[in-house]
Formats: structure tokens, C-alpha cells, sequence
């Protein structure tokens, strides 16, 4: 693990790498457009500034935090460099706000944002900043969980507080699937998990035959889909999948086919309300035919 030698803070290590960081060709020099755009923020936020920027808070922007996150991964599908930059910008004007209405309360302001952020990437980088090593993807995941795991115990030992489960800090504001995700694989990391993917298989029969078990609709039913997804998603971890990103493609797929559909019947002038259920499975298949086709 990175930490400062006996006399030096870790703002100082980090001023020391960065100066043979800097000595390196084509590395980053200053960036005059971030401090005017810091400044910009700042100006919007004045008492003669935006009547809206001005009154809002952390509470009343949180939305706007994920949904300008979601648009850059949106942008990042598209593989449209240009949308990626706008809405990589829509991302940094959420994080100077934030900066800024903790600058205007006297909390924190956008350079111990920054500060903070530099010396964590110090820390968790122990491969490349200290004396471990790291020879591939896997290795530099582990090497900085380990470090994460041991920031936390020693945080919750500071502030006198009981040691953290293993799923506290899964944040409950993520999305339910991306949640699972993220539990599941803290518990397996800690030894909780199936001997193999063939058994997780057989949980999600089992799951299965709970659901049949109960009465459609009802609240139990509810609960026991809740397991049966919970399952699947497993299933995907032990077979490398990412459970999110299969169901956006799966969404895609749907859309497109969708889209398709509607085109069909909009040559023969008619709207899907207009035709049958059978109509419409007719329609869909030969548009799965054609994809078949054109692969």
C-alpha cells in the first residue's frame, strides 16, 4: 500500500510522483478551461447569478447526478465521440455544482474534492505508485479492493464504530439488478457461493418450482420472482456475464425488433392495435428470420 514515509503527508508523496509524472513526454500540463469553468459555476451560484442554479441544493440536483451519468453511457453505446464529450461535460457541471454548494456552505470545495481524489488514486494504485506488482486486469482489481477493504476497517476503527458488514456500502440507490450484482460478488469473494455454475442452476429450478408454488399476483409470488432473478444473476457471474449490460442488449433487441414491426404495419397503413396477437407474432418472427438472414 501507498503511504507517506516518516515525515512526508501524502499530499507531499503525491506532489513528488507527480513532478516525475510531468517529467514523462505527452503528459497533461495545465488546463486553463477547468478553472474558468470552476469560475463559471461559481458566477451561477452568486446572488446575482441563475435564479435556478442559485437555490438549488445536493437533495434537489440528486436526480440530475445519475440521469447525466446514464446519458454518457448512452453516448458510450452510440460510440459517438462528439455525444460522449457533451455529455461527459453534463457529468463535470454536476460534480462543480456539488463542489460548489459545499464551497458556499463552508464544507468542502471542489479542490478537496480533487485532493482527496489524488490521493486516493495513490493509495489503491500500490502496483504502480508503491512496491507491489500487478500483472494483468485481475491482479490490479484485487490489489485495489484489498486496499479499499483495509481503508474501511480502519476508517469505521477512527470514528469508534463497529466493523462494517461486507454489503454496507453497496449503495441502496443503485439500481435492484446492478445491486445484485455487486452483493453477489462480495459474498462469493467471502467464501458464501455455489460449488459450480451447474449448481446455481439447479437453485434456479429450485426458485422456480417456490414461484409455481404460489399464488399468482400475491405478495409471496413477488417475493419468490425476486429469488428466481437473484438466481439468474448469479448464473451470469459464474459465466463472466455482466447481468445489466445483458438485459440493456436484450432491451435493444426488443426495440429494434419493435421498430420493425411498427414499420411492417405502417406500409399497410395499420398501428398494432389494429391486428391480432397472432398478426403480430407473425410479423415479429419473420423480423427474427431476417436478422438471421443477414447475419
Amino acid at each position: 500500500m501507498v503511504e507517506a514515509n516518516e515525515g512526508f503527508s501524502l499530499e507531499e508523496l503525491a506532489a513528488e510522483v507527480d513532478a516525475g509524472t510531468l517529467a514523462r513526454d505527452g503528459a497533461p500540463g495545465a488546463h486553463p478551461d477547468f478553472d474558468r469553468l470552476v469560475r463559471i459555476i461559481w458566477r451561477l451560484r452568486q446572488p446575482d447569478g441563475c435564479p435556478w442554479d442559485k437555490v438549488q441544493t445536493h437533495a434537489s440536483i440528486r436526480k440530475n447526478m445519475i440521469e447525466e451519468a446514464y446519458e454518457a453511457a448512452d453516448a458510450i453505446d452510440e460510440q459517438s465521440d462528439s455525444h460522449l464529450a457533451e455529455e461527459l461535460g453534463d457529468v463535470l457541471m454536476q460534480v462543480l455544482l456539488h463542489a460548489q454548494m459545499g464551497a458556499d456552505e463552508g464544507s468542502f470545495t471542489i479542490d478537496d474534492v480533487i485532493r482527496a481524489l489524488n490521493e486516493k488514486l495513490l493509495r489503491r494504485h500500490p502496483h504502480v505508485f508503491g512496491e507491489l506488482s500487478a500483472e494483468n486486469a485481475t491482479e490490479a482489481l484485487a490489489s485495489w479492493e484489498a486496499v479499499k477493504d483495509r481503508e474501511r476497517e480502519a476508517a469505521g476503527a477512527r470514528e469508534g464504530k463497529a466493523k462494517e458488514g461486507l454489503l454496507d456500502s453497496v449503495p441502496h440507490s443503485f439500481p435492484a439488478l446492478m445491486q445484485c450484482q455487486k452483493i453477489s460478488k462480495r459474498a462469493a469473494r467471502a467464501g458464501f457461493d455455489w460449488p459450480s455454475v451447474e449448481a446455481v442452476w439447479e437453485k434456479v429450478a429450485e426458485e422456480k418450482a417456490e414461484l409455481d408454488a404460489e399464488e399468482p399476483g400475491s405478495e409471496a409470488w413477488e417475493g419468490e420472482f425476486g429469488d428466481l432473478l437473484f438466481s439468474l444473476v448469479n448464473v451470469a457471474r459464474w459465466e463472466g456475464v455482466d447481468a445489466e449490460r445483458a438485459l440493456e442488449r436484450a432491451n435493444a433487441k426488443f426495440r429494434l425488433r419493435w421498430a420493425r414491426v411498427e414499420a411492417v404495419l405502417a406500409k399497410e397503413g395499420l398501428e398494432p392495435a389494429d391486428v391480432s396477437t397472432a398478426r403480430l407474432n407473425e410479423i415479429w418472427d419473420s423480423v427474427k428470420d431476417r436478422e438471421v438472414e443477414l447475419r
